[in-house]
């Protein structure tokens, strides 16, 4: 019925069955929806494992449907939301599990306490009274090897006491089938526990038997339970262990980066020191310079200046002279064309 069901949903529509009333208000289902089974879309449902076995969990309360499942797969938010759906199941799994081991333990604490044997039937008057014969001539002939021994018969003494075996064999005899059947009943009842699943199982039991429950519904579904956890938590050791690393050879690289920068930076200090230095030199060297040439241009000055102060003094006086003969002649009458009278 259910594939029947899930056909012409694939042909007609979940909508099928509606009146034009009801499909106004009827939306379709997505696999993002919250009724739908996020462990069914990843993965497996538990629910379905364990049908018609004592650890059956009922039905799954959200949808399963393949085409939803196959939508799913095809969802280009599919990778985005398989960390998250697995997450789930796998915490629903570890619940499954952490309450199976409880039981498992409680019945390994019940193995473990030692089952007394039960206490052998009581004999039969018959064998009573044959068990008391038996003891007594026993008795009677012990006395008598004890009387012969200290005689100093010794065959007669070993002679009666190879009667005394064969008298004590009758009466193991009397008693060893019920015992073996108390050892029997014992082996038959020994138990042993399936640490998969937490049934109890018999002891070397047949193959057929063993075989039957490794390949039952709830042996292989705890089985899928267990390699599920086992997985997941080796994939998210691996996922953390994967971040430990890119989170190192990022700081790794950091540290590099702060080493090549404090290196170019020591570089770039270094090189502006050598400029600076450069620099100060030039000036030291240009203001030297410019003292070398003030200091010989005031030597040339001073030099200059004192022969153009001799010269400039001669030709003071020369000047000076030449002033005065000429304000001399400009006053001579013979100059001026007249004579002195005397």
């Amino acid at each position: 019925m259910d594939a029947q069901r899930a056909l012409l949903d694939e042909l007609m529509g979940s909508a099928r069955n509606l009146t034009e009333e009801e499909r106004k208000g009827f939306k379709e289902v997505t696999w993002d929806d919250k009724e739908v089974c996020g462990f069914y879309m990843v993965r497996f449902c538990p629910h379905d494992l364990f049908v018609n076995t004592r650890s059956d969990l009922g039905p799954c309360p959200r949808i399963h449907d393949q085409k939803l499942k196959e939508s799913f797969e095809n969802s280009p938010r599919h990778d985005a939301f398989v960390p998250k759906f697995e997450a789930e199941l796998a915490q629903f799994c570890e619940k499954l599990v952490m309450d199976l081991d409880r039981r498992v333990r409680r019945g390994r604490e019940r193995l473990a306490q030692e089952v007394e044997p039960a206490p052998a039937p009581p004999l039969t008057t018959e064998k009573s009274e044959q068990l008391s014969v038996l003891e007594e001539k026993i008795k009677n002939l012990l006395e008598q090897v004890e009387s012969l021994g200290e005689a100093g018969k010794v065959d007669e003494a070993e002679a009666l006491m190879r009667k005394v075996e064969a008298l004590n064999v009758e009466k193991t005899a009397l008693t060893q089938p019920q015992n073996d059947k108390v050892l029997m009943l014992g082996q038959e009842k020994k138990m042993a526990l399936c640490e998969i699943c937490g049934s109890f199982l018999v002891a070397n039991d047949a193959a057929e038997r063993t075989q039957s429950h490794i390949t039952g519904k709830q042996h292989v579904g705890y089985g899928m339970v267990r390699d599920f956890i086992t997985e997941h938590k080796a994939a998210k050791e691996k996922a953390i262990e994967e971040e430990r690393l890119a989170r190192e050879k990022e700081a790794e690289e950091r540290r590099k980066q702060r080493e090549k920068d404090h290196e170019r930076r020591r570089r770039s200090d270094s090189s502006d020191r050598d400029r600076h230095r450069d620099k100060d030199r030039d000036r030291y060297r240009d203001r030297e310079l410019d003292r070398e040439r003030s200091r010989e241009l005031d030597g040339r000055g001073n030099r200059d200046g004192g022969r153009g102060m001799d010269s400039r003094l001669r030709n003071g006086r020369s000047g000076g002279r030449d002033r005065y003969r000429d304000r001399s002649r400009s006053r001579s009458p013979v100059r001026h064309g007249y004579r002195r009278h005397s």
